[in-house]
């Protein structure tokens, strides 16, 4: 029998091309037929690049061209895998369905910055936002602890295309830590460059779907972590947490001027109070001042920032966190009064900061001499 070209052309319709809902044809992954004789030599370009796609098509070719043409053909199949362009997130700009991104730093570690963060979270998600956390605390991270999350694993979802991470969600709120790929008793024991390929991924390699508001809870001090974030996203603004100590306001001014540094400019939106005062449950209408009376508001208009409000000290509080069921939740409590009071004010702010500057550029940052230097 005579082996012809269009024989052999007519048989690779039948097969279907991998991952494309077309046969080999029609699909353009035929490049070239050539026969010499009893010889077939079948040029194709796969888009899917697995071994196994590409046997099972060599197989296919051979069963139907022994099939439909000659059993004695003899095939030579000469596969080129062409990977589709990975399509990179440009560092630097808005992710889509995000319309604002605050982050919520503290100078100082231990004056409840990721608590306050998952309670400002609950609230904004009780007012009727939809609301997602970023928790940036890579090597303290505690907001699945305070979210009911501890255990969770994300899971991977198809985003046009492309493989993303599903942040857990629970009370309206939903989250990507890195807490979620360690174990309770790992140490996450990372140099910078790592810690910040880390956040890229739970940034840019995310299924947050639309956001009104994606806060992001930063690690203490003013390190390589707010750098990598300033430098990925743009903020529309920044909350600092502090309590009325002093040594807590004197780090939490240092955080001031990470932020109002000139060339990093994100508008710092406020000053948040914590461990204010406390109140104990028999004596309702006394206020003591265990950390000092009112020194973050008396910071805030030092540095003509806002003082977005006081959280009171508060026993329930703490339990609340520990047990995974934020404050805030808690109808008709001093705590839950005054944690919405906080972030009616910070949702004030970001409406003026939105509507009075422009949108915040992401820092451009080099590396010189073994130092990272903003420009």
């Amino acid at each position: 029998m005579n082996i012809t070209k269009n024989a052999v052309v007519a048989a690779l319709e039948k097969i279907t091309a991998p991952g494309e809902g077309k046969n080999l044809m029609e699909s353009g992954a035929v490049k070239n037929v050539v026969v010499f004789g009893d010889e077939v030599v079948i040029d194709l370009t796969l888009s899917n690049p697995s071994l196994q796609a590409r046997k099972k098509v060599e197989v296919e070719i051979l069963k139907i061209v022994h099939k439909e043409v000659d059993p004695k053909a003899k095939i030579k199949t000469n596969i080129t895998v062409v990977s589709p362009p990975k399509q990179e997130p440009i560092k630097g700009q808005p992710i889509p369905g995000i319309d604002s991104i605050i982050a919520v730093s503290s100078g100082k570690g231990g004056v409840g910055k990721s608590t306050v963060t998952s309670n400002l979270a609950v609230s904004l998600a009780q007012m009727g936002f939809s609301v997602g956390i970023l928790d940036a605390d890579i090597y303290g991270p505690s907001i699945p602890t305070m979210l009911d999350m501890e255990g969770a694993r994300p899971l991977s979802v198809n985003v046009d295309g492309a493989s993303k991470m599903e942040p857990i969600e629970n009370f309206g709120v939903k989250v990507l830590s890195i807490g979620f790929f360690t174990q309770p008793n790992q140490a996450v024991i990372w140099r910078g460059p790592m810690a910040a390929k880390a956040l890229n991924q739970m940034i840019f390699d995310a299924a947050w779907g639309k956001l009104d508001f994606l806060l992001i809870d930063l690690p203490p001090g003013t390190g390589d972590i707010h750098l990598s974030i300033v430098q990925s996203l743009p903020i529309n603004g920044a909350v600092v947490v502090s309590t009325p100590q002093n040594v807590a306001l004197a780090d939490a001014r240092k955080g001031i001027a990470m932020f109002q540094q000139e060339n990093i400019q994100v508008p710092v939106l406020g000053v948040i109070e914590n461990m204010a005062y406390f109140t104990p449950p028999e004596l309702p209408d006394n206020k003591y001042y265990i950390f000092g009376r009112e020194g973050a508001k008396n910071l805030a208009i030092d540095q003509k920032v806002p003082f977005l409000g006081e959280l009171p000290l508060v026993q329930s509080v703490r339990e609340a966190g520990d047990v995974g069921r934020p404050a805030a939740l808690q109808e008709n409590t001093p705590i839950a009064e005054a944690m919405k009071t906080v972030t009616q004010n910070v949702v004030s702010e970001l409406v003026k900061r939105n509507t009075n500057l422009p949108p915040t550029q992401a820092v451009k940052i080099t590396t010189m001499a073994g130092c990272s230097a903003v420009k």
